[in-house]
């Protein structure tokens, strides 16, 4: 059974918004008008030390799917030696910078933690806030980032009509907890698979956008639209989890729909992008597919660019 939840989500959601995903309504310009100033560091933590990714898995997925995240969560922190370039490891490195601007300096490490099947819908096929916390919870929630990722045929409140993602917190179980111990937050992610339902929305570029310029989708990396665009959504969520887990780390605007390391460079993915074209990018010669970053097991990824608090731009890997 899963553990019990005692208070669901931290007041404010992270999410990433469908206009930051498809660039529908404004221009690259209007987001990133003052970079100087644009993330601000409001003093609370970071996750740092060892953490863990938990992949819990709503819905049915087929082990090649499931292949794609793991991979790409295996690329983020890899011990073997990723001799292409650039890598998911070398794009993950730019977050470190907002740890060297911290007092405390801290450091993160990530690894791929357990794997969580639930492949029965046990929550139904519509889901609430309250249930992607408890969903989220399966995973440990000590040192850990515990990722929801639901199926294609699983509605999530809000999905495809203001997000594709979320990112929060909540706190943990008080089972095996004496009376009266102070219960810590953990982190969560959830992450929808748009394929069928909105693609045009959350697996841009690799699908005809619904808003905005309509230049040719590009081919996914691993051939699949729907994953392929859960990994942009991830990364982009993970990069904020790091550096804005709690709602008061790395953010610029309001804490209710702020811009973090990913949101803040929408649209981004190589040098030249501009609204309705993801930038000049890798494209592999034999399937055609373009991609930004090479992963583990041979893998190749498309991900967004992350604001560097150095130098005060969208920092790209290509």
């Amino acid at each position: 059974m899963a553990a019990t939840v005692t208070q669901s989500v931290f007041k404010v959601f992270i999410l990433i918004s469908l206009f930051q995903i498809s660039l529908a309504a404004r221009q690259l310009s209007e987001v990133v008008q003052d970079q100087s100033q644009l993330l601000t560091y409001h003093n609370g933590p970071l996750l740092s030390g060892k953490i863990t990714i938990n992949l819990i898995w709503y819905g049915k997925f087929k082990p090649s799917e499931r292949g794609i995240v793991s991979d790409f969560v295996t690329s983020l922190w890899s011990s073997a030696p990723q001799t292409s370039q650039p890598s998911v490891a070398t794009w993950w490195k730019t977050t470190e910078k907002y740890y060297h601007l911290t007092s405390k300096k801290a450091t993160l490490s990530l690894s791929l933690g357990k794997q969580i099947l639930d492949e029965s819908y046990s929550l139904g096929k519509l889901l609430k806030n309250e249930q992607l916390v408890e969903l989220a919870s399966k995973g440990d929630q000590k040192n850990a980032i515990n990722v929801v990722l639901t199926a294609a045929d699983v509605a999530v409140d809000g999905f495809c009509m203001s997000r594709c993602g979320t990112h929060g917190s909540a706190l943990g179980s008080r089972n095996g907890q004496a009376k009266g111990v102070k219960h810590s937050k953990f982190a969560y992610i959830w992450v929808g698979n748009s394929e069928t339902q909105c693609p045009g929305q959350c697996a841009w570029p690799f699908h005809q956008p619904i808003y905005g310029p309509q230049n040719p989708p590009l081919v996914a990396p691993n051939n699949n639209v729907g994953l392929d665009g859960m990994v942009i959504n991830l990364a982009s969520l993970l990069a904020g989890t790091a550096t804005n887990p709690f709602g008061n780390g790395y953010f610029q605007g309001p804490a209710e729909a702020p811009l973090e390391a990913a949101s803040a460079c929408p649209g981004v993915y190589g040098k030249g992008a501009y609204p309705g074209y993801a930038g000049n990018l890798l494209v592999d010669p034999t399937t055609g597919a373009s991609y930004n970053a090479h992963g583990d097991n041979g893998r190749k990824y498309l991900l967004p660019a992350l604001y560097d608090p150095v130098t005060s731009t969208c920092s790209t890997l290509v």
